[in-house]
């Protein structure tokens, strides 16, 4: 039966030159062959594919409705194919592919931003595909296999076996509390009843907050930090934050640096069998941060 057997590049490149030439003995020269093992070869095409692809005269010679079409095919195939080894590089290099990133909140408001844009800048060939979400869901998440690295707050030995961590900075939180005509002193912002994200979010940094802040309570949990600053604007409580949150304005709203304060340290996770343009994005992160 035709068309069962593989077609070879060779005798697709062969057959284009002809087609281009539609002249036999021009295209054995440019292929540097002589010109009965061409037409032997394109003769062997037809019969593999079960069609003419040529009409041959004494004088002429023209591509048949098939050779037309087999024409326009080939040509793809072949830049495809001649594409295909610097692409495969490109993989295995890390330049090119999909990188699947998740975040917290909080960075978003750090260097995450100039990251994205300078990593995109360095490596257009990758797709990144971001979501948003808090260290208990990434880690959901990595074991589905639907994410590829994710920014978190670090969680000592939150992590199973077999991830890899980069430390990304340590910074102070502040005190995020209505703003008022009054200065409130140290110790009135600490007897506020707090805003805070539930403990599954991040264990450690929700204990050091508590243990810091004292006996007020919790007025409210909310999970993202713009909720929680809009909830503080909303006088239902103070917030501690990350010194970068600064930077999220928000009407009715005062940050203070207060001594003493707890410490958030950022990190980026991923699997130590993850794809190579993992690595890439780690070690742009890692120079960069």
């Amino acid at each position: 039966m035709h068309g069962e057997s593989m077609i070879e590049l060779r005798p697709l490149q062969q057959f284009l030159a002809v087609a281009e030439l539609l002249h036999f003995g021009r295209a054995a020269e440019r292929l540097h062959m002589s010109q009965p093992p061409l037409t032997q070869a394109v003769r062997k095409l037809e019969a593999q594919l079960g069609v003419q692809l040529f009409e041959r005269s004494s004088r002429s010679v023209r591509l048949t409705p098939a050779g037309a079409a087999l024409q326009a095919s080939a040509q793809k195939l072949l830049l495809e194919a001649a594409a295909l080894p610097a692409e495969v590089r490109a993989v295995a290099d890390g330049l090119s592919g999909r990188l699947r990133l998740a975040f917290v909140s909080t960075v978003g408001f750090g260097g995450l931003p100039l990251w994205l844009r300078s990593f995109r800048e360095a490596c257009p060939q990758v797709a990144l595909a971001l979501r948003e979400a808090t260290l208990d869901v990434q880690l959901r998440e990595f074991e589905a296999g639907s994410i590829d690295a994710g920014f978190v707050i670090h969680t000592p030995g939150a992590a199973p076996v077999g991830f890899q961590r980069l430390s990304i900075g340590i910074e102070p939180l502040v005190l995020a509390l209505p703003s008022s005509d009054e200065t409130p002193t140290d110790v009135q912002c600490r007897s506020a009843p707090l805003v805070i994200f539930p403990r599954e979010v991040a264990p450690s940094l929700y204990d050091a907050i508590l243990a810091h802040h004292g006996a007020a309570g919790v007025a409210q949990e909310a999970i993202q930090m713009q909720t929680i600053v809009n909830l503080v604007s909303a006088a239902i409580g103070v917030a501690w934050v990350p010194a970068s949150l600064q930077g999220l304005q928000r009407a009715g709203v005062t940050y203070r640096a207060l001594p003493g304060a707890p410490q958030v340290e950022t990190s980026l996770i991923w699997r130590a069998d993850a794809p190579p343009v993992v690595a890439r994005f780690v070690e742009h992160v890692r120079t960069h941060a």
